[in-house]
């Protein structure tokens, strides 16, 4: 060890939660008497927060609280699922699975989440095992999409655009795989496999106490930052020449979540500290990882993300600390270059040949409603088993790998289903992207999914009056602000204050390289549109060329460049 071993974690007494993962006998806990108990629809508090660890959250309908409340019932307690899908690969025979447990145990719905995965809602207590093995049985699991363990990684979605995509997903697979819980607990509890004898079991990476907080990993392929990178925990950025990949510039400590009214917490951006060549990304990932583990805050979950670790220790000390665990040295971090974060919607052609088409979901979410049957479409084009999906980091999925003599049926349900690539929506709302909220997300504050298509309407109309409709401008919400949407990196950003109401905040970047900042606090929507329509004219009117919405308004004075989370509040 270097010198950095004089270095202590955080004193203060472990936080509950370091105590039930210690006695929870390596996740365990009681789940299986839990889910056996038939008195009620819930599990004890303890177990839901074990639970988080085996991919899913306890929920109950917050539209229907208070009328269970005067009918003197509990409430309606439900689960949601979260499938841990590295890089958002899928066959059509997963989604086909996934399309009928919606129908089958959730609410007829799937959410596609911004970390590239499938999310269910609406599944009952008693319908959970089912809904696990069958996703097993389609050779997908849930272990550690949630809970204090590194997360799903995310990936450039797409890796049969090239050679190169498809070498940089494997590597994001293999940090996936390396990374999971060790544990046998989900295959005990859910698949009915061989209990462990007591005593046989360890972590080797994580430890009894796995992390302090989760964990975020994402790998960008630049140009795109569809990953948003600089939002991760740890991100790996491609670095390429000539075609070929030389590795990767490592780049440390982004979060996006932050609490209301307590200015110790902040969204944060990533910093690049260094370079590693491809076979070094997964030790690298693994060293990262066991820093925090070791560094990082169990007395305070509010200050527990890694940002605070490397905010507190300092990102030298993080990188002395790396090189020493490594036994070797990352070298200095290489030229990059970002143009964006979002998607390319409709065909795209891949170097081999074959065919690519990214549709716009509105929100991640896949539904049918009257007059638009994005569900129905998206099952018939699974059931021809042609291509493959992606599930992307803006909520949308890319049909891959499509032949050219495939492409024509493809097209012909595209035309049958009115499945959009985004041509018939607003560039606004082609780069719009909100979290779950209400009714189902317990943490919410505010409507977020159900919400921002409405208010995209309104500003819709202002822009189309500026002549800006086409104009790419990043918008996002988040009904709290832990950030699932990661609304600090939108040009145009809101988070949930309380029902109805926003902090609106402006100036991100548009590759996702820089924070915004707080604009107006605590408003609805009249004021909303009161603010921004004249700053949409005034951009429309004096913008330079080629010059980003976020851009704009800290060139013209209306708000101040964010570069650290240090500053976010100041």
């Amino acid at each position: 060890m270097s010198e950095n071993k004089t270095v202590q974690p955080p004193q203060g007494p472990p936080d509950e939660m370091e105590r039930i993962k210690q006695e929870s006998r390596f996740l365990r806990g009681t789940l299986v008497e839990s889910f056996q108990d038939p008195i009620s629809a819930s599990i004890p508090e303890e177990d839901t927060k074990l639970l988080k660890f085996h991919g899913s959250y306890m929920q109950d309908d917050r539209d229907l609280r208070n009328e269970r409340k005067r009918q003197k019932l509990e409430p309606a307690y439900q689960f949601m699922i979260r499938v841990r899908l590295p890089g958002g690969v899928a066959t059509p025979d997963q989604w086909l699975t996934m399309d009928e447990l919606a129908d089958q145990y959730g609410n007829g719905t799937l959410k596609l989440t911004t970390r590239q995965t499938f999310q269910m809602h609406g599944i009952l207590k008693w319908n959970m095992k089912n809904s696990i093995q069958a996703m097993n049985a389609a050779l997908m699991d849930t272990i550690a999409a949630c809970g204090d363990v590194n997360r799903n990684v995310m990936c450039n979605s797409n890796p049969n655009q090239s050679e190169l995509h498809a070498e940089v997903y494997d590597w994001a697979k293999r940090v996936s795989d390396h990374l999971l819980p060790k544990t046998k607990a989900y295959h005990e509890i859910w698949l009915d496999e061989e209990k462990v004898i007591d005593g046989k079991e360890a972590e080797p990476i994580y430890g009894p106490l796995y992390l302090p907080r989760k964990f975020k990993i994402g790998v960008a392929v630049p140009p795109s930052n569809d990953v948003d990178v600089f939002s991760q925990d740890l991100g790996f950025i491609a670095i390429v020449e000539g075609g070929e990949l030389l590795g990767f510039n490592v780049a440390v400590g982004g979060g996006m979540g932050m609490t209301h009214g307590d200015t110790n917490t902040y969204p944060q951006l990533a910093r690049v500290i260094g370079f590693c060549t491809p076979d070094q990304v997964v030790d690298v990932a693994e060293k990262i990882l066991t820093i925090q583990r070791d560094y990082g805050n169990c007395s305070n979950r509010k200050n527990a993300r890694f940002k605070y670790t490397i905010d507190r220790l300092g990102v030298d000390w993080i990188l002395e600390e790396l090189n020493s665990r490594l036994g070797w040295e990352l070298e200095e971090s290489r030229p990059y270059h970002f143009e964006n974060n979002g998607d390319r919607y409709g065909w795209v052609k891949g170097e081999d040949g074959h065919w690519h088409h990214t549709f716009f979901i509105q929100n991640g979410r896949i539904k049918d409603s009257e007059g638009y049957r994005l569900k129905e479409g998206l099952r018939k084009i699974a059931e021809s088993q042609i291509g493959e999906f992606r599930l992307t980091p803006n909520q949308n999925v890319t049909l891959s790998k499509v032949a050219e003599e495939d492409k024509p049926e493809i097209d012909a349900l595209i035309k049958e289903y009115a499945l959009t690539g985004g041509e018939h929506n607003s560039a606004l709302r082609r780069n719009s992207m909100a979290c779950v909220a209400m009714p189902t997300c317990g943490l919410a504050m505010a409507e977020s999914e159900r919400y921002l298509p409405s208010l995209i309407d309104k500003l819709e109309e202002i822009l189309d009056e500026a002549g800006l409709s086409d104009e790419e401008i990043i918008i996002r919400m988040s009904g709290c602000p832990n950030g699932c949407s990661r609304p600090a990196l939108g040009e145009i950003g809101f988070i949930g204050k309380a029902p109805g109401k926003y902090n609106m905040y402006l100036g991100a970047g548009f590759a996702g390289d820089r924070l915004n900042k707080l604009f107006r606090e605590n408003i609805g929507e009249e004021e909303i549109i009161n603010e921004l329509k004249p700053i949409f004219f005034h951009y429309a009117k004096d913008r330079k060329e080629q010059e980003k919405f976020g851009d704009f308004v800290i060139r013209a004075g209306y708000i101040e460049a964010v570069e650290s989370g240090l500053d976010f509040h100041q």
